[in-house]
């Protein structure tokens, strides 16, 4: 090949689509005196070195589940969920199982991930998961039992969504109770574990939807932007309005 005959917007086009490059191509590559094509290479190392980061980092995020398939689990969930810290909504989980050789590019912990990329990873995980669950506890459940037992509630109900019993369960943060498969806790499991991450998006995505349509409900708390969290804004709209029938009543009400 004669990278020297390709014009420089035909060299971008080629090196755009490239996920590798021979040894070859390199030399071909590294021997063309134009800048533009200089520039190109150097666009393509940076590139490269930014993939081998990302596929490092996931690799990292896969300790927990090769020790367990290397015991012999076959199906580990990975469970999270959203919405603990809310003044109104529901709160909700997610439970995921992949299969060992699955592995989705940008996927990290929600809380790092801007809407557009939890919504575009949320599709691939829905696609990629050999099964997956989601669950919920209501602003009545979380009135009556307390968000931690809500939290638990939900997770519960995500596991049994899921329509692949676990061998084993990795959940973020704290261990589940009256949980009836072996699980283990792992603090910060959302950067730590692939599946927990994927729990997270699917939980974090699920949960910004349901307060969206909460908004068309009750417009006044702008719940399509605050998801229910405490800002000033939904501060002042609970000083001006009081709590809607959305608002957790056994949480402190921030007025100002």
């Amino acid at each position: 090949m004669s990278f020297a005959k390709m014009t420089i917007r035909e060299l971008a086009a080629f090196l755009a689509c490239k996920k590798e490059l021979c040894p070859e191509e390199v030399v071909l590559l590294e021997a063309d005196q134009r800048h533009g094509a200089a520039d190109l290479l150097k666009t393509y190392y940076r590139r490269r070195e930014a993939q081998f980061k990302e596929e490092a980092r996931l690799q990292k995020m896969l300790v927990e589940e090769k020790k367990l398939w290397e015991q012999g689990f076959k199906a580990v969930a990975g469970v999270d969920e959203a919405g603990r810290g809310p003044l109104a909504g529901p709160v909700v989980a997610a439970a995921v199982i992949f299969k060992s050789d699955i592995h989705i590019n940008g996927l990290n912990d929600s809380k790092q991930l801007s809407a557009a990329t939890r919504e575009r990873i949320f599709e691939h995980i829905i696609m990629e998961a050999e099964a997956y669950g989601i669950g919920s506890a209501s602003r009545e459940e979380i009135d009556q039992l307390n968000i931690h037992h809500a939290t638990l509630l939900a997770m519960r109900r995500a596991l049994d969504r899921l329509q692949l019993l676990p061998d084993f369960v990795l959940v973020d943060g704290f261990p589940i109770s009256q949980c009836s498969f072996r699980q283990k806790a792992i603090k910060g499991g959302d950067t730590l574990s692939q599946s927990i991450a994927a729990a997270s998006v699917l939980a974090k995505v699920t949960r910004d939807k349901m307060m969206t349509d909460l908004h068309v409900h009750y417009p006044r708390y702008g719940f399509d932007r605050n998801k229910g969290y405490g800002t000033l804004e939904h501060r002042r709209a609970l000083f001006d309005y009081g709590p809607c029938p959305a608002h957790r009543r056994s949480f402190r009400l921030t007025y100002n």
